[in-house]
């Protein structure tokens, strides 16, 4: 092979804007839906960063009909003087240079979220087009950038058409952004009202005061989130549904130099924990130092309160915090400067002295809200719930050693049922959870052995929503999900001992199907949250159809794609509807919906951690109107045969 020489002249320097648009998952993560919404909240996260400091109390996005956007917000306004030594406005500043911004100190903003500075510019370089408008002292100014490629083919990313001008009076005060995300990065991909409309509310929420409106001009939607009493209006609102154990939250704030805190948490009659902890605006779905302050100072104060007003005798031992929190829906909602997360997804804060300040400004102000003997009932009721879950980890306590066993011979609940793979590379392996022994048994068949194992499921597991945790722990199904995995589960879950990479769960695609879903969600949810964070949960999808004739045969996964295999297949086909995977031969479900080269699998995530719990609620709980308008809303389950019945009427 010939020797290629690699000169100086090799080096390609990106100007400007230019290595967004070459690499832009580095920037936005993808360029897939959630990254085209990303390009939209850098600039709302701009607008809450003046509101979040005192400056304004309203912003307006608006969905317009072209697919672009607009995010108007009536604080201060960007600078629009030029600056010292880039001799550029500060508008164009912000718009066209990366790692450029008022947050890399403390002077104009006291906290902010964001992306360290490169948000505004980001959303410039993978728009089609951008424009600014400012209101300040009086005056209105404009700006407008674009990316465009020219006559050599050289691409210009997020150029100014003009220096920023003026172009009238105002009495107004703040800044207008519209921007048009870019076809040739994001396809025909278009923003989503009900991802937005999800987290215009969680914002509202967690600044309290603020006016968010949204307004879609393709629906003629309106809608303005405000809520004045803040994240105890948000606590208040993830409960609906359940049977709350008093009549409203528990709120404090608390803040010392630059940090500042706020708590509010309700107890319902549910058995589980369910906190909700967000940084500067931005969930911190794994949690971090904030939460392990807070769970620490809660335990300490509470047993504390336990022990000096006689709850707990001198010989008892003090409650655990799992104890206290059981039934607990918590919102942590933290404002601080210098903020540290791990990893780039800003899921988990690291900073130390985070911990330190949520703590003592919890113990302070807890010990404050208990000494109150207004609030003596209130406290009467969490403690005597504790005691209660106490009694209840005790009971379960065999029945947790009953999950760590291995799969071996004494392990009942795997013996002749878990197919195991014969490889031991985790990475590698993965895991069915399979509904019936019918579909199973095809599944078993019709796997790669050396790296899928299948576990099928012969009766439907416990609801764990509506149950003790003692009570989820003797059905027998979930105890042999939970021997499977190997990962233990609650408190004791370890990531680090699960022998799958993917864990994926098959079911029919019909009402049933879906409730076992849901229930298998649910209890990964409740108990074992991680290995849905960590990425390791999947849906499979089998097929709806199989569109089929005597030299042709085409597998159809969804309604939308019906029509167009239909077409392919041309006059004397057939369809069959596939009413359970039990109807799949093995082959078929190895070629469908298990072999990795042509299956699709959908990887379950939680974006928003509140939302979801709201949906888990909704769906599982005891609120049967709810699940039921819910159901009605995002499913239905007998249209796949109107399809067949419509085609089969016009053939």
């Amino acid at each position: 092979m010939a020797e290629q020489n690699y000169d100086s002249k090799d080096i390609v320097v990106l100007e400007g804007l230019d290595a967004v648009r070459l690499r832009p998952g580095m920037y936005i993560g993808t360029t897939g839906i959630k990254g085209l919404h990303h390009l939209l909240w850098e600039i709302v996260d701009n607008a809450i960063d003046e509101i979040a400091n005192g400056y304004g109390d309203t912003i307006t996005i608006t969905l317009n009909k072209d697919g672009s956007a607009t995010v108007e917000d009536n604080g201060r306004g960007i600078p629009v003087d030029m600056h010292p030594t880039l001799h550029k406005s500060g508008v164009e500043v912000v718009y066209t240079t990366l790692h450029a911004g008022g947050k890399f100190n403390n002077n104009n903003y006291k906290f902010s979220g964001g992306l360290h500075g490169v948000g505004a510019s980001v959303t410039n370089a993978l728009s089609k087009w951008c424009r600014v408008e400012v209101f300040k002292n009086g005056k209105e100014y404009e700006i407008s950038f674009h990316s465009y490629k020219d006559e050599n083919g050289k691409m210009h990313s997020g150029k100014a058409e003009y220096p920023l001008r003026e172009v009238g009076n105002t009495k107004k005060s703040g800044t207008k952004v519209t921007f048009l995300p870019d076809s040739e990065m994001f396809g025909s991909l278009k923003f989503n009202l009900e991802t937005i409309a999800v987290r215009a509310r969680e914002l509202a929420f967690l600044n309290k005061g603020l006016r968010l409106v949204l307004i879609d001009q393709n629906s003629e939607y309106q809608e303005t989130f405000h809520y004045e009493g803040g994240i105890a209006d948000f606590v208040t609102y993830l409960v609906e549904g359940k049977n709350k154990m008093f009549s409203k939250p528990v709120y404090f704030h608390a803040e010392d130099k630059n940090f500042d805190l706020e708590v509010a948490f309700i107890y319902t009659d549910s058995y589980t924990e369910n906190s909700f902890s967000f940084v500067n605006n931005i969930p911190t779905i794994e949690g971090g130092t904030h939460e392990t302050g807070f769970k620490s100072a809660f335990t300490k104060v509470m047993n504390d309160y336990a022990r000096g007003e006689g709850f707990l005798k001198d010989k008892e031992d003090n409650l655990y915090g799992e104890d206290f929190r059981e039934g607990i829906t918590v919102v942590l909602n933290v404002k601080m400067n210098n903020v540290q997360f791990e990893g780039q997804t800003k899921t988990k804060l690291g900073n130390p002295e985070a911990k330190t300040m949520v703590e003592s400004l919890t113990i302070k102000e807890l010990s404050k809200f208990l000494s109150d003997k207004k609030n003596s009932t209130m406290a009467e009721v969490i403690v005597n719930k504790a005691k209660g879950a106490a009694k209840v980890r005790l009971a379960a306590k065999k029945a947790k050693e009953l999950t760590r066993a291995k799969n071996s011979a004494e392990n009942f609940n795997l013996v002749g049922k878990l197919a195991a793979s014969t490889s031991r590379n985790k990475e590698k392996n993965e895991l069915f959870i399979v509904e019936g022994d019918s579909a199973g048994g095809s599944a078993k068949q019709g796997r790669d052995r050396r790296f899928q194992a299948i576990l099928p499921l012969r009766g439907k597991p416990l609801n764990a929503e509506k149950k003790r945790i003692d009570q989820v722990l003797a059905n027998e199904e979930i105890r042999t999900i939970i021997s499977a995995l190997d990962t233990g589960f609650g408190e004791d879950f370890d990531l680090s001992t699960l022998r799958y990479n993917k864990v994926i769960i098959l079911s029919d695609a019909d009402q049933d199907g879906a409730h076992i879903r849901a229930i298998l969600l649910t209890f990964f949810f409740r108990y074992m949250r991680e290995l849905i964070n960590d990425g390791h949960v999947y849906i499979g999808m089998p097929p709806l159809y199989k569109v089929y004739k005597k030299d042709y045969c085409e597998y159809v996964y969804s309604d939308a794609e019906l029509p167009q295999a239909i077409t392919r297949a041309g006059k004397g086909y057939l369809i069959q509807r596939y009413k359970g995977l039990g109807e799949m031969n093995p082959e078929q479900l190895w070629e469908t919906t298990m072999d990795p080269d042509h299956r699709t699998l959908v990887q379950v995530t939680i974006e928003d951690a509140a939302e979801a719990e709201k949906m888990v609620t909704t769906l599982m709980g005891d609120n049967i109107e709810a699940r039921k308008a819910y159901i009605n809303q995002h499913a239905n389950f007998d249209k796949e045969d109107d399809f067949i019945k419509n085609y089969k009427e016009n053939k």
